[in-house]
């Protein structure tokens, strides 16, 4: 019987164990090793780590929870969950099954990608979905806005902080009305509707965007604004219940309306995805188990 099982061995997840390890408790993190950002080359923003490739901040991760004993880690995937009285039994795809008293779903979120040509190719390298995770490298180059979403402006107003130089695509979609179009133009920006037909370039590196109309627009990187959608058919299966836009309801302390479940990072915070979030939220999530494990056997 474990005191945790931590289902995602992300910033999240593994912040979680790295507490509940340090706090004596018995952990098993079962980690799928299908990181979201192992696409990128690097990772920014995070406070002594800055640049860090995804890669290696896990591998220090792992260094940092090797430490402590009572934190064991496996890499395989959760199919089910289910609570059987006042513990869990957590089933694996390998058909494991292990008990736990607490579980902590940190499974993150996925990108829905738009539906352009050779997007996949350059997602992550020259094509990003964070401005704050890589706008400084890009600064003041000639970027493009791929986004067909109502919340365009909102993208192109912080994308704006890092370059002037903009173009906004929005594939064919019309979510700009026309106040919103003039105020764009006086800042310079252009905006194009035409449907774009794929994004060109050398390796990893974009290089332009081409329209259906035979145009072609020189770039040197650009943003997206996908849609995301959470792994959430763990939390599903358990009644946990999701906030509006997707992500798991939780407390001040990563509680969910299931006792003795909790949720930390992407699964419950969408935005801003951040290391640096998910590793607080990971970390504030385990002090929350911590007490409640704390309070029940302190009788």
């Amino acid at each position: 019987m474990f005191d945790t099982v931590i289902i995602g061995g992300g910033p999240a997840g593994l912040s979680a164990a790295l507490v509940l390890g340090r706090a004596r408790r018995n952990v098993l993190l079962i980690d799928a090793d299908r990181p979201r950002n192992k696409v990128t080359r690097y990772s920014h923003g995070f406070l002594s780590r800055d640049g860090i490739s995804p890669s290696d901040f896990k591998a220090a991760a792992h260094h940092d929870i090797s430490k402590y004993p009572s934190v064991t880690i496996k890499r395989t995937e959760v199919v089910h969950a289910r609570k059987n009285d006042k513990h869990f039994a957590i089933v694996t795809m390998n058909k494991d099954v292990f008990e736990a008293k607490k579980i902590i779903i940190a499974t993150g979120v996925k990108e829905i990608l738009p539906n352009i040509k050779s997007l996949g190719r350059f997602y992550g390298k020259s094509i990003f979905n964070c401005v704050y995770c890589d706008g400084w490298e890009v600064r003041d180059k000639r970027l493009a806005i791929l986004s067909s979403h109502l919340g365009t402006l909102q993208l192109v107003k912080l994308v704006y902080n890092w370059s002037k130089n903009l173009i906004v695509c929005t594939n064919g979609h019309h979510p700009i009305d026309q106040k919103t179009r003039q105020t764009l133009q006086l800042k310079g920006i252009e905006v194009i509707e035409t449907i774009i037909t794929e994004l060109t370039g050398a390796g990893d590196q974009v290089e332009a965007v081409r329209f259906a109309d035979g145009r072609e627009e020189p770039i040197e990187a650009g943003f997206i604004s996908p849609e995301w959608c959470h792994s959430g058919y763990i939390a599903n299966g358990l009644g946990c219940k999701k906030m509006p836009q997707g992500g798991i309801m939780t407390d001040g302390m990563g509680r969910t309306n299931i006792q003795g479940v909790y949720a930390a990072g992407d699964s419950s915070i969408i935005s801003p995805s951040q290391i640096a979030i998910a590793v607080g939220d990971g970390s504030r999530t385990a002090i929350g188990v911590n007490m409640d494990l704390t309070n029940e056997e302190f009788k």
